[in-house]
Order: C-alpha cells, then sequence, then structure tokens
C-alpha cells in the first residue's frame, strides 16, 4: 500500500512538474516561429503570414509573376508592413481607429497589388482574397460571440 502511494505521489509531482514546463516549452516554440513575422507588424492571429518577403514569394508563386512584378510587390508589401508599425505603435489613438486605418492601408495595397497583375492574375488574386477572408471569418466564427458578429462588416477587404 506503502509502495502504491509512493508511486502514485511520484507520479504526481512529475506531471506537476513537466506538464508546466512542456507547455512554456510548447507555447514558446510557436511564439518563436511566429514571433520574427508578427513583430514588425503586430498584425494579430494573421501576423505570422505579414513578413513582405515570404508574402511576395507566396504571391509570386501562386500567380506567376515575372520578375518586375515581384519587385514592385516587395516594395508595396514593405511599404504596408513599414505604416502597419507606425499606426500600431502610434498609442495617441484609440484601438478602434488603429484598427480602421490598418485596414483602409491593407485595402489600398491590395488595390496597388491588383493593378500590377494581368487579367489572369486578377482573377486568381480575387480567388485568394475570397478564400482568405472566408478563412478569417470562419477562424472569428470559432471565437467568442459578440466579436464574431461584427467581423464580415468591419473587413472588407
Amino acid at each position: 500500500m506503502v509502495k502504491h502511494c509512493l508511486i502514485a505521489l511520484t507520479v504526481a509531482g512529475l506531471l506537476y512538474t513537466v506538464t508546466p514546463a512542456a507547455i512554456a516549452q510548447s507555447n514558446g516554440g510557436s511564439d518563436q516561429q511566429s514571433q520574427p513575422a508578427a513583430s514588425p507588424a503586430e498584425h494579430g492571429h494573421g501576423g505570422r503570414h505579414f513578413d513582405p518577403e515570404k508574402r511576395s514569394e507566396m504571391m509570386a508563386k501562386h500567380l506567376n509573376l515575372n520578375a518586375d512584378q515581384q519587385a514592385k510587390l516587395k516594395d508595396i508589401l514593405t511599404s504596408e508592413q513599414s505604416q502597419m508599425q507606425k499606426l500600431h505603435e502610434d498609442s495617441s489613438m484609440s484601438q478602434e481607429d488603429r484598427r480602421s486605418k490598418m485596414m483602409d492601408l491593407h485595402k489600398t495595397s491590395n488595390e496597388q497589388i491588383r493593378a500590377l497583375l494581368n487579367a489572369d492574375q486578377q482573377k486568381k488574386f480575387d480567388e485568394m482574397q475570397s478564400k482568405h477572408e472566408q478563412r478569417m471569418q470562419n477562424h472569428r466564427g470559432q471565437g467568442a460571440g459578440s466579436g464574431s458578429d461584427q467581423a464580415p462588416d468591419s473587413n472588407p477587404k
């Protein structure tokens, strides 16, 4: 009986000490992976997708961009990231105002990107945007109640 209690206490002690370490390591690992892309723009849940280099490579691949288009795209995305960073750091504005300006900036960037593309690329870009918007709406739908009711109207891309 004493042996069983000793084993149970040992297992409980191991779980008590190992579980928080595993959770911290797990969270730390995912933060480290997403942080380099997210920290320049602090772009919320989508931040890991905001790195201009990675975004331009992904879009070049999906849209079949030529070198000139790719260079212009990277410039647009880099400028957008820089402006987003400034907006994020501007504590004089309310969170609502910053969010609104960030959304306007993102919309303007998307319009600039779309202007670079030929008709076929524009069609693919529009499909990509629709899929992204749908994923964002689905993601918000999984969140807490009242905020998800506003999400589709408040995110016009």
